[in-house]
């Protein structure tokens, strides 16, 4: 449904949307997802008029979500377990791009792990909280503008763990029996690489001015704050609308600490100014009988970067993208959901850094598959 579930209470997969969603739970439940994703990107330089893509393996974003609904004098609580991927890709250039200064291959990744509790206080109104623990991976690759005797470039690695704190917290309050408002809010998350390793591969006569070594860096996972409607029109169709404003603004630079600085090795501060920016998505479901359910919907998103500030990490562009699936279940215990996701995206900028200059045409489709068992 476009991604959209703030203010409807489908499944534990909830949890991610509204912890206080997952109040109105009425039994326990697992949810476990996954959701290969095909991403390529274009460049096409502005001057030559020469295209070069990227070879990016399949993403593998997953889930697993669990609620435990307590019974009797405890009645009211849910607990909730999510383990989810919001975060990460990887970016992998063809080789001897012509951004390969800037950028070779960048493999992110964030694995957050969120226990949870949720009350409902009565039947119209449930609270949820969690906390969350994020451990991550970074893996940046780019070409270095030195060359040995036979014309090859030097490269430079940095990979490091990556380890962040944050929480989230919601409430959903039912209106009437068909109309329903979610309000949800998950922190920002500062991902700390503390012990991260720098490797250079150069010429043996530049192997003092560019020792391998151990840096340092950060990297801010924005807050979310999203507004949630649901509506009921009749017992078969229900309509969902999210209003997401996300603040990017955390994200201001990209920096790395070297411990071990030379003349040609210096920290290193690239400016990013990303903007914090709005999103919108909604859906539509139409339950078209007992076991089959139809799902179809959209959305929009601004893009958080600036003109100037594009970059081959992260060439976005404002988004828009369709979203459609169903979900099966057999009996009153087992169900099976199936999606699809797919956007396209393009954005001409000359970076003011590195002066890359051209358009880059993003294209993305994402089939994902969940499996929910309740007891």
């Amino acid at each position: 449904m476009g991604c959209a579930g703030s203010a409807n209470f489908l499944d534990a997969s909830s949890l991610f949307f509204n912890p206080g969603t997952s109040a109105f739970a009425n039994k326990s439940e697992v949810n476990v997802a996954g959701t290969p994703i095909f991403a390529n990107v274009l460049f096409t330089d502005s001057s030559t008029k020469t295209s070069y893509r990227t070879q990016n393996p399949i993403g593998t974003p997953f889930s697993v979500y669990g609620l435990y609904r307590f019974k009797k004098s405890l009645e009211p609580l849910t607990l909730g377990l999510a383990i989810y991927t919001p975060f990460g890709s990887t970016v992998q250039w063809e080789p001897n791009w012509i951004g390969r200064f800037a950028l070779t291959r960048l493999s992110l990744k964030a694995i957050f792990i969120q226990p949870t509790f949720s009350y409902r206080f009565n039947e119209r109104l449930g609270f949820g909280a969690g906390f969350v623990v994020s451990s991550g991976s970074v893996n940046l690759q780019k070409d270095i503008p030195v060359q040995d005797s036979l014309g090859n470039y030097g490269r430079a690695e940095l990979a490091g763990k990556a380890l962040g704190f944050g929480y989230n917290a919601g409430v959903l309050f039912h209106v009437n029996p068909n109309f329903s408002i979610g309000l949800s809010y998950r922190s920002k998350v500062s991902m700390s690489v503390s012990n991260g390793l720098a490797t250079f591969s150069v010429p043996s006569a530049l192997t003092s001015s560019f020792p391998d070594g151990i840096f340092s860096s950060q990297l801010p996972l924005p807050s979310v704050l999203t507004l949630g409607l649901s509506f009921n029109l009749n017992s078969k169709w229900s309509f969902v609308l999210d209003v997401n404003h996300v603040n990017w603004k955390v994200y201001d630079t990209l920096a790395f600490d070297y411990a071990q600085n030379t003349s040609a090795l210096s920290d290193t501060k690239s400016a990013r100014k990303y903007e914090s920016i709005f999103a919108f998505r909604g859906g539509v479901s139409y339950a078209a009988t007992k076991k089959w359910t139809l799902r179809l919907g959209s959305g929009f998103g601004f893009t958080p970067v600036q003109s100037g500030y594009v970059t081959p990490e992260t060439p976005d562009a404002n988004r828009l993208y369709g979203t459609g699936g169903f979900s099966f279940a057999p009996n009153n215990h087992f169900s099976i959901d199936a999606s699809l996701y797919l956007t396209r995206m393009q954005r001409t900028d000359k970076n003011l850094e590195t002066q890359l200059n051209g358009t880059f045409t993003s294209i993305a489709l994402a089939p994902g598959i969940s499996l929910n068992y309740v007891w």
